[in-house]
């Protein structure tokens, strides 16, 4: 089973609806290549991504998850974060009414706007939150040229 957040809202049949995927075909077509927020489809784990001057840093929620079932890995200017979920022994005595949580395998692909130092790449997880501290290479960070006055 793949994993996915609960649906927070369902698309119907009605006006409403037909206007919001009018709405996306119009957007798309003026930016194609620009990832729209869906309601219907998520992705896991869910990512804050930043910049400093020499690093980027991205920070993804993985709760649930153990350092030993994710991988990370980069393939030139494309960070790659996977990894499984795995479920928790079942008890039988407990009779559930409803469940949402769900497991099992994931997987994420950025790309960078820049190239990383791939030997000084860092990674943690801790209370569900897979921090990634990529390097840039020198060529990728930026340099302040000075203005010579006349």
């Amino acid at each position: 089973m793949a994993l996915l957040p609960v649906k927070r809202m369902e698309r119907g049949s009605g006006e409403l609806a037909r206007l919001h995927r009018d709405m996306d075909d119009l957007l798309r077509g003026f930016f194609p290549n620009w990832e729209w927020p869906s309601w219907g489809a998520a992705r896991w784990p869910v990512m804050d991504i930043g910049e400093q001057d020499d690093t980027y840093i991205i920070q993804a929620e993985v709760p649930g998850c153990k350092a030993e079932d994710i991988d990370v890995s980069v393939h030139g200017n494309a960070l790659v974060i996977s990894g499984e979920k795995k479920a928790e022994e079942k008890r039988e005595d407990q009779g559930f009414h409803h469940i949402e949580r769900s497991f099992g395998s994931f997987r994420r692909e950025l790309t960078l706007a820049g190239e990383v130092d791939a030997g000084k790449i860092e990674a943690s997880c801790t209370n569900g939150v897979l921090t990634i501290k990529l390097p840039k290479s020198e060529k990728a960070k930026p340099v302040k040229i000075k203005i010579k006055s006349q």
